[in-house]
């Protein structure tokens, strides 16, 4: 019997919660413990412990407060998260969809925000959404950060070989930051549109990303690179699925109050 318990476990999807208090966390962690797709894991509220525990249960998905307490800031926890562990997801819980708090929570690396006056039956929609590789954010909280990356400096492509994109690569992530369209694409680079999408298929290879939101990410140095692997090896990031959209993007975005 135990036998076959452990083998549900491992089809379960493994959620590391850390909240701002004991009692928060406690009572996040048994909330989520109800849905039998989710092996849940309480982490106590330091950074340090979260840490140990990221290494020792590699969870897929790590739920975590802006600010764990008053001298650990949960944003900063999660660079330390992506770094330590590039394929474990993040979601930061907000107390409020503040523009600056939702900033930051992205430009940290999270790949989902989710506040606190949310139904709480979303959030294990969010979970799941951020799980299969898709951006978790109300229509607002994307606005947000759209306009904090229109601020932002344009990085170069390098990597220590040399130039990581070629110069049309390059001048296509440029279109793509501008909130253009394939069909707008091809027609200031004079392309075709398949042309375009075989460009962003080898964008997305290269930065090791999986939509366009990441490129945009990337390219206005908000997050780190994850190298694309050998075509022998394992790739953290799923390839882009086909979308209705001409626009490949992976989005999970709400319609806010």
């Amino acid at each position: 019997m135990s036998y076959l318990a452990s083998l549900r476990n491992q089809d379960r999807l493994r959620v590391l919660a850390a909240d701002s208090t004991s009692m928060s966390t406690q009572l996040l962690v048994e909330a989520l413990a109800r849905d039998r797709q989710f092996d849940v894991i309480e982490s106590p509220h330091d950074r340090s412990t979260v840490l140990q525990l990221l290494t020792r249960e590699q969870p897929h998905i790590v739920l975590v407060a802006a600010k764990l307490d008053e001298d650990d800031a949960g944003c900063n926890l999660v660079r330390e998260i992506r770094s330590a562990s590039p394929v474990t997801r993040v979601i930061v819980l907000l107390d409020s969809s503040e523009r600056a708090l939702v900033v930051e929570a992205f430009r940290a690396g999270a790949q989902g925000v989710f506040c606190r006056t949310e139904p709480f039956r979303l959030l294990s929609r969010c979970i799941q959404c951020v799980h299969q590789g898709q951006i978790w954010a109300s229509s607002s909280e994307l606005q947000y950060v759209l306009e904090a990356l229109a601020r932002s400096t344009f990085v170069k492509f390098q990597a220590k070989s040399g130039s990581l994109l070629s110069a049309r690569e390059t001048d296509v992530v440029r279109c793509v930051v501008e909130g253009l369209t394939n069909r707008e694409i091809a027609q200031r680079l004079k392309l075709t549109e398949h042309t375009v999408k075989n460009y962003l298929f080898r964008i997305f290879e290269k930065l090791g990303v999986s939509s366009r939101v990441e490129v945009v990410l990337y390219a206005l140095g908000q997050r780190d690179p994850h190298p694309a692997l050998p075509s022998n090896g394992r790739k953290f990031h799923a390839v882009p699925a086909p979308l209705k959209s001409s626009l490949p993007i992976s989005i999970t975005a709400r319609k806010s109050n």
